[in-house]
């Protein structure tokens, strides 16, 4: 890949520029405690993130309603009982989210140090992710990082999510820069997948989340450490 050849970046958020995984704890164990369901694990919640919030709670439920207590009290995991608590568990996740979405946060090192850099070589920047896109310009609104970003584009931007490579496509129309020349830079297969359906460069950190799975098998063109290692 060569770095010369790069016009414009899009940027995942969630396992990319935030630390967001206590977030999602603290939501999602306050939605199931409404609907008097016991609390997730942060091991399940880590595979469950990154595929958009309607993916992340419906996997949850499916794992909850599966747990030996239910099933020894006669509840039996199918299809038909998560689809009777999702719209609850949904609109209970949504509201809790609104109100802890950045006080458990961390913006991972190096990434202030690397969109600063990325801003000084004139490169447009997009913020895509999966998550809501009112949720995802709050957080980096919270976390001083919206001013890098000229769009902000969510989960619910476009009718399909990553790793559909229609954000992508769609996203590289706003920057005005063509798809080989539109730098993925993301944390998880999600992200690698859409990149490569879209024929955009992408890059991979280290430390995200990948649904518990080794981020070095996934096919792409680098692996980072830090966003601070690009230098365009």
């Amino acid at each position: 890949m060569n770095l010369a050849s790069i016009h414009a970046l899009m940027i995942d958020l969630d396992g990319t520029m935030v630390d967001t995984m206590a977030d999602f704890e603290a939501a999602l164990n306050l939605a199931l405690r409404d609907i008097d369901l016991p609390p997730v694990s942060r091991e399940v919640v880590n595979i469950a993130v990154g595929k958009g919030s309607e993916h992340l709670v419906r996997t949850v439920l499916q794992h909850q309603l599966g747990l030996p207590d239910l099933q020894a009290s006669g509840l039996v995991c199918n299809s038909t009982t998560v689809d009777t608590y999702y719209e609850p568990a949904f609109q209970r996740y949504q509201h809790h989210y609104g109100h802890v979405n950045g006080q458990h946060a961390e913006v991972y090192a190096g990434v202030l140090e690397g969109l600063q850099a990325f801003q000084a070589a004139g490169l447009p920047m997009a913020c895509l992710t999966n998550k809501p896109t009112a949720f995802a310009k709050d957080l980096l609104a919270r976390k001083g990082l919206n001013g890098f970003f000229g769009h902000v584009f969510g989960g619910d931007a476009y009718p399909r999510k990553k790793p559909d490579p229609m954000p992508l496509l769609e996203t590289c129309k706003a920057l005005g820069s063509l798809p080989a020349h539109t730098l993925m830079l993301g944390d998880s297969q999600n992200d690698a997948q859409a990149a490569r359906a879209a024929a955009c460069p992408v890059v991979l950190v280290t430390y995200g989340y990948n649904h518990g799975e080794p981020i070095r098998g996934v096919d792409c063109d680098a692996f980072i450490d830090s966003l601070a290692e690009l230098r365009f």
